[in-house]
Protein backbone atom coordinates (compact mmCIF):
# COMPACT_ATOMS: atom_id res chain seq x y z
CA UNK A 1 0.00 0.00 0.00
CA UNK A 2 1.14 3.42 -0.90
CA UNK A 3 1.75 5.65 1.87
CA UNK A 4 0.11 8.95 1.60
CA UNK A 5 1.73 11.91 2.22
CA UNK A 6 1.82 14.30 4.76
CA UNK A 7 -0.41 17.42 4.49
CA UNK A 8 1.14 20.97 2.87
CA UNK A 9 0.37 23.43 5.60
CA UNK A 10 0.55 26.40 3.15
CA UNK A 11 -2.51 24.18 1.87
CA UNK A 12 -6.21 23.87 3.76
CA UNK A 13 -5.02 20.97 6.28
CA UNK A 14 -8.06 20.40 7.76
CA UNK A 15 -9.92 19.47 3.73
CA UNK A 16 -6.98 17.52 2.82
CA UNK A 17 -7.30 15.36 6.29
CA UNK A 18 -10.91 14.99 5.61
CA UNK A 19 -10.74 14.15 2.07
CA UNK A 20 -7.98 11.27 3.22
CA UNK A 21 -10.22 10.22 6.21
CA UNK A 22 -12.64 9.37 3.66
CA UNK A 23 -10.43 7.65 1.18
CA UNK A 24 -8.99 5.19 3.84
CA UNK A 25 -12.66 4.53 5.56
CA UNK A 26 -13.84 3.68 2.21
CA UNK A 27 -10.85 1.76 1.10
CA UNK A 28 -11.45 -0.14 4.51
CA UNK A 29 -14.84 -0.86 3.42
CA UNK A 30 -16.36 1.35 7.19
CA UNK A 31 -19.37 3.22 6.40
CA UNK A 32 -19.62 6.31 9.14
CA UNK A 33 -21.43 5.22 11.70
CA UNK A 34 -19.45 1.52 11.26
CA UNK A 35 -16.13 3.82 11.66
CA UNK A 36 -17.67 6.18 14.36
CA UNK A 37 -18.46 2.79 16.46
CA UNK A 38 -14.58 2.24 16.23
CA UNK A 39 -13.32 5.42 17.75
CA UNK A 40 -16.83 5.78 19.76
CA UNK A 41 -17.73 8.69 18.07
CA UNK A 42 -20.90 9.34 16.45
CA UNK A 43 -21.39 8.85 12.67
CA UNK A 44 -22.31 12.76 12.29
CA UNK A 45 -18.61 13.26 13.91
CA UNK A 46 -17.01 11.35 10.92
CA UNK A 47 -19.18 13.10 8.45
CA UNK A 48 -17.79 16.48 9.96
CA UNK A 49 -14.60 15.11 9.71
CA UNK A 50 -14.66 14.57 6.69
CA UNK A 51 -16.19 17.81 5.27
CA UNK A 52 -13.63 19.47 6.86
CA UNK A 53 -16.12 21.19 9.22
CA UNK A 54 -14.28 19.42 12.75
CA UNK A 55 -10.88 19.15 13.87
CA UNK A 56 -9.28 16.04 14.50
CA UNK A 57 -7.89 15.74 18.00
CA UNK A 58 -4.92 13.57 18.70
CA UNK A 59 -6.80 10.77 20.59
CA UNK A 60 -8.89 10.31 17.72
CA UNK A 61 -5.78 10.39 15.30
CA UNK A 62 -4.45 7.61 17.03
CA UNK A 63 -7.71 5.46 16.88
CA UNK A 64 -8.20 5.97 13.19
CA UNK A 65 -4.30 5.50 12.67
CA UNK A 66 -5.32 2.29 14.45
CA UNK A 67 -8.45 0.84 12.83
CA UNK A 68 -7.32 1.99 9.00
CA UNK A 69 -4.08 0.94 8.83
CA UNK A 70 -2.84 4.34 7.99
CA UNK A 71 0.38 3.91 9.24
CA UNK A 72 0.40 7.26 11.86
CA UNK A 73 -0.71 9.09 9.19
CA UNK A 74 -3.67 11.28 10.61
CA UNK A 75 -1.00 11.05 14.21
CA UNK A 76 1.52 13.36 12.74
CA UNK A 77 -0.59 15.65 10.20
CA UNK A 78 -4.16 16.18 12.75
CA UNK A 79 -1.59 19.21 14.52
CA UNK A 80 -1.37 21.00 10.78
CA UNK A 81 -4.96 20.87 10.92
CA UNK A 82 -5.51 22.35 14.56
CA UNK A 83 -3.69 25.38 14.49
CA UNK A 84 -5.89 28.52 14.31
CA UNK A 85 -5.73 31.99 15.19
CA UNK A 86 -8.85 32.01 17.36
CA UNK A 87 -8.77 31.07 20.94
CA UNK A 88 -9.28 27.28 21.84
CA UNK A 89 -12.87 27.45 23.12
CA UNK A 90 -14.29 29.00 19.89
CA UNK A 91 -11.42 27.66 16.93
CA UNK A 92 -13.90 25.07 16.07
CA UNK A 93 -16.72 27.02 16.13
CA UNK A 94 -15.15 29.79 13.46
CA UNK A 95 -13.85 27.10 11.69
CA UNK A 96 -16.47 25.41 11.08
CA UNK A 97 -18.74 28.76 10.53
CA UNK A 98 -16.26 29.50 7.62
CA UNK A 99 -17.85 26.51 5.69
CA UNK A 100 -21.58 26.45 6.56
CA UNK A 101 -24.26 27.29 3.91
CA UNK A 102 -26.38 28.58 6.18
CA UNK A 103 -26.19 30.40 9.87
CA UNK A 104 -28.77 30.70 12.60
CA UNK A 105 -28.01 32.51 15.35
CA UNK A 106 -29.63 34.71 18.70
CA UNK A 107 -27.06 36.30 21.43
CA UNK A 108 -29.15 38.11 24.30
CA UNK A 109 -26.90 40.94 25.46
CA UNK A 110 -24.33 41.45 22.23
CA UNK A 111 -24.15 42.40 18.82
CA UNK A 112 -23.14 38.62 16.95
CA UNK A 113 -19.32 38.55 15.94
CA UNK A 114 -20.08 38.17 11.87
CA UNK A 115 -22.30 41.46 12.26
CA UNK A 116 -19.69 43.46 14.84
CA UNK A 117 -17.83 46.66 13.49
CA UNK A 118 -14.23 47.19 14.43
CA UNK A 119 -14.72 49.67 17.25
CA UNK A 120 -17.68 47.31 18.68
CA UNK A 121 -15.61 43.98 18.48
CA UNK A 122 -12.77 46.27 20.09
CA UNK A 123 -14.99 47.64 23.00
CA UNK A 124 -16.11 44.04 23.94
CA UNK A 125 -12.85 42.51 23.63
CA UNK A 126 -11.93 45.38 26.04
CA UNK A 127 -14.81 44.19 28.55
CA UNK A 128 -14.11 40.29 28.59
CA UNK A 129 -10.43 41.00 29.90
CA UNK A 130 -9.61 44.63 30.72
CA UNK A 131 -6.04 43.60 31.70
CA UNK A 132 -4.98 42.40 28.31
CA UNK A 133 -1.89 43.66 26.13
CA UNK A 134 -2.92 46.27 23.50
CA UNK A 135 -1.54 44.09 20.92
CA UNK A 136 -3.73 40.76 22.22
CA UNK A 137 -6.51 43.19 21.98
CA UNK A 138 -5.82 44.05 18.40
CA UNK A 139 -5.06 40.38 17.41
CA UNK A 140 -8.54 39.57 18.84
CA UNK A 141 -10.17 42.25 17.19
CA UNK A 142 -8.80 41.44 13.72
CA UNK A 143 -9.60 37.68 14.28
CA UNK A 144 -13.14 39.28 14.77
CA UNK A 145 -12.71 41.67 11.57
CA UNK A 146 -11.58 38.76 9.59
CA UNK A 147 -15.02 36.04 10.46
CA UNK A 148 -17.09 39.49 9.13
CA UNK A 149 -15.40 38.64 5.56
CA UNK A 150 -17.84 35.54 5.22
CA UNK A 151 -20.28 38.34 4.37
CA UNK A 152 -18.10 39.92 1.44
CA UNK A 153 -19.80 36.82 -0.85
CA UNK A 154 -22.99 38.55 -1.96
CA UNK A 155 -25.55 35.53 -1.21
CA UNK A 156 -23.68 32.75 0.69
CA UNK A 157 -23.46 31.75 3.79
CA UNK A 158 -27.30 32.86 4.67
CA UNK A 159 -26.83 34.46 7.84
CA UNK A 160 -30.34 34.65 9.87
CA UNK A 161 -29.43 36.44 13.27
CA UNK A 162 -32.27 37.33 16.31
CA UNK A 163 -31.48 40.53 17.96
CA UNK A 164 -32.05 40.99 21.33
CA UNK A 165 -33.64 44.37 22.20
CA UNK A 166 -30.88 44.76 25.36
CA UNK A 167 -28.29 44.56 22.49
CA UNK A 168 -29.48 47.34 20.55
CA UNK A 169 -29.86 49.29 23.97
CA UNK A 170 -27.15 47.97 25.88
CA UNK A 171 -23.80 51.09 24.84
CA UNK A 172 -21.05 49.22 24.11
CA UNK A 173 -17.60 51.47 23.38
CA UNK A 174 -19.63 54.65 23.90
CA UNK A 175 -22.80 55.98 21.87
CA UNK A 176 -20.91 56.61 18.56
CA UNK A 177 -19.67 53.27 18.15
CA UNK A 178 -23.40 52.17 18.80
CA UNK A 179 -24.76 54.22 15.79
CA UNK A 180 -21.98 52.86 13.40
CA UNK A 181 -22.81 49.41 14.63
CA UNK A 182 -26.30 49.53 13.79
CA UNK A 183 -26.42 51.38 10.73
CA UNK A 184 -23.57 48.25 9.64
CA UNK A 185 -26.30 46.00 10.71
CA UNK A 186 -29.29 48.28 8.99
CA UNK A 187 -27.12 48.22 5.49
CA UNK A 188 -26.53 44.64 5.64
CA UNK A 189 -30.50 44.09 5.83
CA UNK A 190 -30.97 46.94 3.54
CA UNK A 191 -28.49 45.11 1.14
CA UNK A 192 -30.51 41.62 1.50
CA UNK A 193 -27.22 39.89 2.89
CA UNK A 194 -28.75 38.79 6.05
CA UNK A 195 -31.86 38.46 7.39
CA UNK A 196 -32.61 40.53 11.05
CA UNK A 197 -34.94 40.55 13.46
CA UNK A 198 -35.32 41.77 16.88
CA UNK A 199 -36.60 40.03 19.86
CA UNK A 200 -38.27 43.01 21.79
CA UNK A 201 -38.38 43.45 25.65
CA UNK A 202 -42.28 43.37 24.82
CA UNK A 203 -42.02 39.49 24.44
CA UNK A 204 -41.45 38.30 27.80
CA UNK A 205 -39.92 35.42 28.65
CA UNK A 206 -38.80 33.10 25.48
CA UNK A 207 -37.54 29.97 24.50
CA UNK A 208 -33.47 31.31 24.55
CA UNK A 209 -33.86 33.06 27.80
CA UNK A 210 -31.12 31.01 29.59
CA UNK A 211 -28.69 31.68 27.13
CA UNK A 212 -27.59 31.77 23.24
CA UNK A 213 -27.25 29.54 20.48
CA UNK A 214 -25.89 29.24 16.60
CA UNK A 215 -26.87 26.64 14.15
CA UNK A 216 -24.83 26.14 10.83
CA UNK A 217 -25.86 23.81 8.55
CA UNK A 218 -23.13 22.21 5.80
CA UNK A 219 -23.28 21.20 2.00
CA UNK A 220 -21.81 17.83 2.70
CA UNK A 221 -21.59 17.46 6.23
CA UNK A 222 -24.51 17.02 8.81
CA UNK A 223 -25.86 20.19 10.75
CA UNK A 224 -24.28 21.18 14.05
CA UNK A 225 -25.11 23.97 17.52
CA UNK A 226 -22.69 25.77 19.14
CA UNK A 227 -23.47 26.57 22.57
CA UNK A 228 -21.65 29.95 24.28
CA UNK A 229 -21.44 30.72 27.46
CA UNK A 230 -18.68 32.65 29.64
CA UNK A 231 -14.90 31.49 28.51
CA UNK A 232 -16.56 28.35 27.55
CA UNK A 233 -18.33 26.71 23.98
CA UNK A 234 -19.21 23.86 22.87
CA UNK A 235 -20.56 22.48 19.43
CA UNK A 236 -23.18 20.01 19.22
CA UNK A 237 -24.00 17.83 16.47
CA UNK A 238 -26.14 14.90 18.50
CA UNK A 239 -29.12 15.34 15.98
CA UNK A 240 -32.19 15.18 19.02
CA UNK A 241 -30.12 18.13 20.56
CA UNK A 242 -29.74 19.82 17.23
CA UNK A 243 -32.77 19.63 15.93
CA UNK A 244 -33.96 21.01 19.61
CA UNK A 245 -32.45 23.81 18.81
CA UNK A 246 -33.49 24.49 15.73
CA UNK A 247 -37.28 24.18 17.13
CA UNK A 248 -36.14 27.25 19.64
CA UNK A 249 -34.33 29.23 16.89
CA UNK A 250 -38.22 28.81 15.21
CA UNK A 251 -39.90 29.62 18.48
CA UNK A 252 -37.65 33.14 18.80
CA UNK A 253 -38.19 33.94 14.92
CA UNK A 254 -42.18 33.97 15.99
CA UNK A 255 -41.85 36.03 19.03
CA UNK A 256 -39.62 38.48 17.00
CA UNK A 257 -40.67 41.57 14.68
CA UNK A 258 -40.92 41.03 11.52
CA UNK A 259 -37.66 42.44 9.08
CA UNK A 260 -39.56 44.88 8.06
CA UNK A 261 -40.28 46.52 11.83
CA UNK A 262 -36.92 45.44 13.09
CA UNK A 263 -35.03 47.50 10.54
CA UNK A 264 -36.98 50.33 11.37
CA UNK A 265 -36.57 49.87 15.09
CA UNK A 266 -32.50 48.95 14.37
CA UNK A 267 -32.07 52.71 12.06
CA UNK A 268 -34.12 54.23 14.42
CA UNK A 269 -32.13 53.28 17.29
CA UNK A 270 -29.02 54.19 15.13
CA UNK A 271 -30.29 57.97 14.70
CA UNK A 272 -31.04 58.35 18.46
CA UNK A 273 -27.43 57.36 19.72
CA UNK A 274 -26.10 59.50 16.52
CA UNK A 275 -28.16 62.19 17.74
CA UNK A 276 -27.35 62.04 21.78
CA UNK A 277 -23.62 61.73 20.61
CA UNK A 278 -23.80 65.09 18.75
CA UNK A 279 -26.96 67.01 20.02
Amino acid sequence: MTRPKDLDPSSNPRALLGAELRHAREKSGFSQEELGCRIFVSGSFIGQLEAGTRRMQPDHARMLDEVLGAEGFFTRNCGAAAKSRYPERFAEAAEAEAEATAIRQYLPMLVPGLLQTPAYARAVNRAYDPTAAEETINEWVDGRVARTRLLNHPTKPLLWVVLDEAALRRVTGGRAVMAEALRHIAGLARRGRIIAQVLPFSAGAHAAVSGSLKLMDFEEAPPMAYLEGVRTGQLEDDPATVAWMKFTFDLLVASALSPENSLALIEALAQDYTHEEHP
